[in-house]
């Protein structure tokens, strides 16, 4: 490929939750734009991920885990995944190495059958595989699903596998020029980036039923005169009990979650942060699409 003909295109993750689509796009562009945690739904709204190469750019649209919805964040969020099918040039989807094909995987196949974008099968967590001739029963389970473009096995976590998966996202892209800067990571707003870098901890931090029930809203970002960076943001729960697990003894659970968001944050900007954080409850906001709206999850 020459100077002349370099590429420029849109990659969308797709697949079950939990199967590293997150840790792939951060791996895959270098820095860590998409939140990761090892709980399911994770990842809620559409995150655009910039790599930029020699000979392309590749924007990665790091897409919910398409799932059973059980309430209307749930479909605003498989809404955000399947929309983002007809929007891009190819699409990496996602399965686990150390899980079998179930429901789930046929659920995405069934969407990828009404696309005509290529689809790259990209085997993750190889990396975990006990033995790793069982990559060629996997490849096997799914050659008859659908006319895969290209199987790649990789590992998100130890970027295993990362050169060959680039190549063949490439082979897809339309010729033309970069749509961004080369220093340019994400699409996102920093305060929406700092506001995932908070529900991470968060997710990281609590157990039980609170995860699922965390929005966070940043109210105020300020870069003052100095140099460093003032935040102001709110978490958001359903219950009283939820914001004492948040808070925790004398506050213990607060700081910590400040601490580790701040320290995510100021690698990303290189600046210091000061990171004011409050919790209040919002009764049921994941069935009010009003407030799911305020909070930024727009459906498509």
């Amino acid at each position: 490929m020459t100077e002349n003909n370099h590429r420029t295109g849109f990659a969308a993750l797709v697949g079950r939750p939990n199967v590293g689509k997150s840790t792939l796009m951060n791996g895959m562009i270098g820095e860590k734009i998409s939140i990761m945690s090892d709980r399911p739904q994770t990842t809620r709204n559409k995150i655009m991920g910039i790599l930029s190469a020699d000979q392309a750019q590749i924007m990665f649209l790091d897409t919910p885990g398409i799932h059973k919805p059980l309430h209307k964040l749930g479909e605003y969020m498989n809404q955000a995944a399947i929309g983002a099918l007809n929007q891009v040039d190819v699409v990496l989807f996602v399965v686990d190495a150390n899980e079998k094909k179930g429901a789930g995987e046929k659920f995405i196949i069934e969407h990828l059958k009404k696309v005509k974008t290529p689809v790259l099968l990209v085997i993750n967590k190889i990396d975990r595989l006990d033995d790793k001739s069982k990559l060629l029963g996997i490849m096997n389970s799914y050659k008859d699903d659908l006319n895969f473009s290209a199987m790649i096995p990789v590992s998100a976590l130890q970027k295993d596998g990362f050169a060959e998966l680039q190549e063949e996202i490439i082979r897809y892209l339309p010729e033309g020029p970069s749509l961004f800067p080369e220093d340019e990571l994400t699409d996102q707003p920093m305060r929406v980036i700092a506001a995932e870098m908070i529900r991470e901890k968060v997710l990281r931090n609590t157990h039980d039923e609170v995860p699922h029930a965390i929005a966070v809203e940043v109210n105020e970002f300020k870069e003052r005169p100095n140099g460093t960076v003032f935040i102001r943001a709110t978490i958001f729960v359903e219950r009283e009990s939820q914001k004492g697990i948040v808070i925790g003894a004398k506050g213990s659970l607060l700081k910590t979650i400040g601490q580790e968001a701040r320290q995510d944050i100021e690698n990303l900007t290189g600046s210091g942060v000061f990171l004011d954080l409050w919790v209040k409850v919002q009764a049921d906001w994941r069935n009010k699409s009003k407030m799911l709206k305020e909070f930024g999850y727009k459906e498509g």
